[in-house]
């Protein structure tokens, strides 16, 4: 089976594929501090949960935008895995051009998304990914990477809000049910939640009209869900976008080879 690792600022994502089938994922908390050794031990503890072995893992695949934890992933399939893993990075072959000004500055996570959602939905496409950041990454009809929005993520969003207001402590990031809040943690959540739908909105609004027309705009990432039925704009909601993405482009990489 190929495990897929898409590590964020925040959270990092697993996965389990077998023939292009997802068969398991997890979320854990992105340590930045953990080395390869205990990177494996999360790993197999999460496998063995799930039944599995590490003997079932032949090959994995990494995104990651924490550049220190790329050399421990790689430590930990090399030392307790028995094979190097394939690690998304510039002069990997993805099959999306990207036609930005530096394309070695663009998140390998961005990349993986843009080819995930070109290959499921076509193009001209539109990835919304909610994260640490929100960003807004533009796919051309020609399966083209075009370039990116980036916005501050809802939960440093109120991680800031709640340290510079005296009046204000970090809450709960639930839909409150009404833009017209009733108390302080029901005020700041309507404008979390309904103020990021209407940054979405606009935002993804004028890309469709940079692009010319129609997009697909798909959102993706952990807070996606808190957004997307309140966005009209966001047509599709696919949480595992990324890992499906590092599927696509390690099958790819086989091809080259």
């Amino acid at each position: 089976m190929l495990l897929a690792v898409d590590v964020g600022n925040t959270q990092t994502v697993l996965g389990l594929f077998e023939e292009s089938l997802l068969l398991r994922h997890w979320r854990v908390a992105t340590n930045n501090t953990r080395t390869g050794d205990e990177l494996a031990i999360m790993v197999f503890n999460l496998l063995e949960l799930s039944g599995l072995s590490r003997s079932d893992i032949t090959a994995c695949v990494l995104a990651s935008v924490v550049p220190r934890l790329n050399s421990e992933y790689h430590s930990m399939c090399t030392l307790h895995l028995g094979f190097e893993p394939l690690i998304v990075a510039p002069g990997v072959k993805t099959g999306m051009p990207i036609l930005t000004n530096n394309p070695r500055e663009v998140g390998a996570d961005l990349v993986v998304d843009g080819v995930a959602a070109y290959e499921a939905y076509g193009g001209p496409c539109i990835v919304v990914d909610f994260g640490t950041a929100t960003t807004f990454s533009a796919i051309s009809a020609k399966g083209e990477y075009l370039g990116t929005a980036i916005a501050p993520g809802i939960d440093i969003s109120i991680d800031a809000l709640a340290s510079r207001a005296a009046k204000l402590s970090k809450i709960e990031l639930v839909d409150p049910g009404t833009v017209i809040g009733k108390s302080t943690v029901q005020a700041m959540q309507a404008g979390a939640i309904f103020g990021f739908a209407g940054q979405v909105d606009g935002i993804v609004d004028r890309m469709r009209k940079e692009l010319g027309g129609k997009a697909v705009a798909v959102a993706t990432g952990g807070l996606s869900t808190l957004i997307f039925e309140h966005a009209r704009s966001l047509d599709r909601l696919d949480g595992m976008l990324t890992l499906k993405g590092l599927e696509i482009i390690y099958q790819r990489s086989l091809e080259t080879r």
